[in-house]
């Protein structure tokens, strides 16, 4: 049962994205933590950075955007993450992940574990398994947690089916994309429909909740049931990095101050949209420039389907 106290923890990667003509901070356990300070919530994040200046630049940022420092931990021999990225698609990015690197070494600490048995959401993903040492400090800290957010990130080389299913199991929500629904449904049986696929991983692994973003065609959520349906908005994209950690911070906002399934997403969509419109994970905005956006757009359709039965 998750609870509702607005308190959440956020584990794992924390990087720099390097693009062709620019470096920007990136990671999207740090992206949603930044999202979610920016939206008036309290996050934590517990990660591992170098001692070189790229780890000096990454705390800098955290601090000065309000994000405690003290979970995120120092290696003094391996160096700070950081990521190769371009374009893909309109819609999607390419990444080349550097290995291994500070994250990759995340250290059980109990402070750490008494912050996640506090909080109301604890959200992780699965590169952060790449490394059997975050890897086992993820798994001990997810038996502290009450309310398990899974935002999945299916990047090859670094998962494989068994890990990707123990996280599953695991998981009082989840979020993932099109691509990564496709491809997980279709370990279990030949399925098209995305509904459909859905409903086989909620009753594979008794997923309460879940979520499924569609780039420019908006996102969907089963939860309880029902299915939830928007339509997205239209903008004009600068680049798509980070768009779908805004989504999950702004979900998790919504639904920590009590709004329904179809207005959390509504939101949701509005934030991860906006963010699409800027250059880079963690651009300086108001909440209110979302919201106005959002209500401008107010004709982007949001369905909600009869119950399951």
């Amino acid at each position: 049962m998750c609870l509702s106290a607005p308190n959440l923890v956020c584990f794992g990667e924390i990087l720099w994205d390097v693009l062709p003509s620019v470096s920007l901070p990136g990671g999207a356990p740090m992206n949603v933590a930044y999202h979610l300070k920016r939206l008036g919530e309290n996050p934590t994040l517990i990660s591992r950075v170098g001692t070189d200046e790229r780890g000096r630049k990454l705390l800098a940022l955290l601090d000065d955007s309000g994000i405690p420092t003290q979970l995120v931990q120092t290696d003094i021999s391996v160096e700070t993450g950081w990521v190769h990225a371009r374009p893909k698609s309109p819609d999607e990015m390419e990444y080349d992940i550097i290995q291994p690197v500070a994250w990759d070494f995340i250290q059980h600490d109990p402070t750490a574990a008494m912050a996640v048995a506090n909080a109301t959401y604890f959200v992780f993903g699965s590169l952060a398994t790449r490394n059997a040492v975050s890897r086992t400090t993820l798994y001990q800290l997810m038996e502290a947690a009450s309310c398990r957010v899974l935002d999945i990130n299916l990047r090859p080389p670094h998962y494989n089916r068994a890990g990707v299913e123990f996280l599953l199991s695991n998981a009082d929500i989840l979020k993932l994309n099109e691509a990564e629904l496709e491809l997980i449904a279709r370990w279990y049986a030949p399925l098209q429909e995305h509904e459909d696929m859905m409903l086989c991983l909620q009753d594979k692994f008794n997923i309460p909740t879940i979520i499924v973003t569609l780039g420019s065609k908006g996102a969907m959520v089963l939860h309880q049931g029902s299915f939830y349906h928007h339509n997205g908005i239209s903008v004009q994209v600068a680049d798509t990095i980070g768009s779908g950690d805004a989504f999950l911070a702004g979900f998790l906002h919504k639904t920590i101050h009590g709004a329904g399934t179809g207005e959390a997403l509504q939101f949701a969509c509005g934030l991860g949209a906006f963010i699409a419109t800027q250059n880079g994970a963690c651009p300086n905005y108001n909440p209110e420039t979302v919201q106005s956006m959002i209500q401008a757009n107010s004709q982007s359709a949001l369905l909600k389907t009869k119950p399951q039965l």
